[in-house]
């Protein structure tokens, strides 16, 4: 950083007027492609699955807790791990205080994991988490949306992940996916999305992308990355 550009505020505000051009460009593509994913088609999902959650069993319909729209953050947290995964943890941080914004705008969140419940409540409180997540132990829900895999699919490198364009490297990986519900009480899926698509929903990675240094992962992503209580 050291030997960094120096010019005078004349000679920055130019550069800088250049580079807003090239952002609006970048936002005004965004709201197109925005429009473009609200106007995909959907599927309807037959089949109305069920969690174990904080009160009991409760089913994907319910989950939209009288709401039209619901969202599903898959977190990476499997039967058979001790803790949630760091980089679903670094998202899941950035859910705190916005939730009641989104419910406003008739849209209910949650998270879902194929852990046990008491894993997943345990390691809640440990980070300080109050947002819904259950768990999908014992359904198919993980492998019908695309984000738990045969280790014999990960281990022979088979590209099942991300719509089909990547091989995981993990039997658990993250992704997002969203619902609809009309009057009829139908669910509908709208859309999934898996790998860096999910990084607009991290507010953490918005702050530094605008600063000085960026991500300043050296080629790594999320090499330097702890749980919150790590660092």
């Amino acid at each position: 950083m050291s030997d960094h550009r120096v010019v005078s505020r004349e000679e920055w505000l130019e550069a800088r007027r250049a580079f807003l051009a090239k952002e609006k460009e970048l936002t005004h593509a965004r709201d197109r492609l925005s429009e473009e994913r609200r106007a995909l088609p959907w599927v309807r999902v037959e089949q109305d699955y069920v969690f174990h959650g904080s009160e009991g069993d409760v089913t994907l319909s319910a989950l939209f807790k009288g709401r039209s729209q619901l969202a599903v953050y898959h977190f990476m947290f499997g039967p058979d791990w001790e803790a949630g995964c760091r980089s679903c943890s670094f998202w899941a941080d950035g859910f705190a205080g916005i939730l009641a914004h989104l419910e406003q705008r008739d849209l209910s969140v949650v998270a879902v994991s194929r852990a046990p419940l008491a894993k997943l409540r345990a390691y809640a409180t440990r980070m300080g988490w109050s947002f819904e997540w259950v768990s999908s132990f014992g359904s198919d829900f993980n492998l019908d949306f695309g984000v738990s895999f045969d280790p014999a699919d990960v281990a022979e490198k088979k590209p099942v992940y991300n719509f089909g364009t990547q091989a995981p490297p993990a039997s658990e990986m993250h992704g997002i996916s969203t619902f609809y519900k009309d009057e009829r009480g139908r669910i509908f899926h709208a859309y999934s999305s898996y790998g860096r698509g999910v990084e607009p929903l991290n507010p953490a990675y918005a702050f530094l992308d605008v600063a000085p240094k960026g991500r300043d992962e050296g080629g790594r992503a999320m090499s330097w990355l702890r749980r919150r209580d790590e660092y």
